[in-house]
């Protein structure tokens, strides 16, 4: 079957994750610009979720630019990751409004983790649906990033345990890592003539 309803669905719903997260910010309480500092960890917290999920919609369409079959475990393997994803509003809520306690920073720290790793079974899910010449698989390569972030993703759920905040450094460190645009993708896309 063809990809387009799971991309317009995935979409859909990441934008929703994308508006909760906003809507659960909170207005600064007096109309000084000091008065922004109360709401400052709020801000900075939905800044690396909203950069979180900006990096899984743009992975997730060069992907599926080169994806020419999905079946029934590619979709729930699909939703598996969605289901993570939006759990990004409630354990960003969480660490914004215990002041970045211990418990939420680790909370944020696995759901990151768990999000990754469903990314990981998406990706195999697509292979195995594709078969030995898929076009994803050649693409993908080593993926060094792929590989790499459950690492610091579980350093930084320690340091979460261990120290509370220096743990969100971790997490930066990941966001950073693949906010550096992945040439490798959108190379493969175009010189197959995959573009839309």
């Amino acid at each position: 079957m063809r990809t387009s309803r799971l991309e317009a669905f995935s979409d859909g719903v990441l934008a929703i994750i994308i508006t909760i997260m906003v809507l659960e910010l909170h207005v600064p309480d007096g109309p000084r610009l000091a008065d922004l500092a109360d709401s400052a960890t709020g801000f900075l917290t939905y800044v690396l979720s909203f950069v979180y999920i900006g990096i899984y919609w743009n992975n997730h369409h060069h992907m599926f630019q080169l994806v020419r079959r999905v079946n029934g475990t590619v979709l729930w393997a699909n939703l598996h990751l969605l289901f993570w994803l939006s759990l990004y509003p409630f354990t960003t809520a969480w660490m914004d409004e215990t002041d970045l306690a211990r418990t939420p920073l680790v909370a944020y720290g696995l759901n990151l983790l768990a999000a990754a790793l469903a990314y990981y079974l998406l990706q195999l899910a697509i292979f195995r649906a594709e078969g030995a010449d898929g076009l994803l698989r050649e693409a993908v390569g080593r993926d060094v990033k792929g590989k790499v972030s459950p690492l610091i993703y579980l350093a930084g759920t320690l340091a979460a345990w261990l120290a509370g905040w220096p743990a969100l450094v971790f997490y930066a460190v990941v966001a950073a890592i693949w906010l550096v645009p992945d040439r490798r993708m959108e190379s493969y896309v175009a010189e197959h003539g995959l573009t839309e």
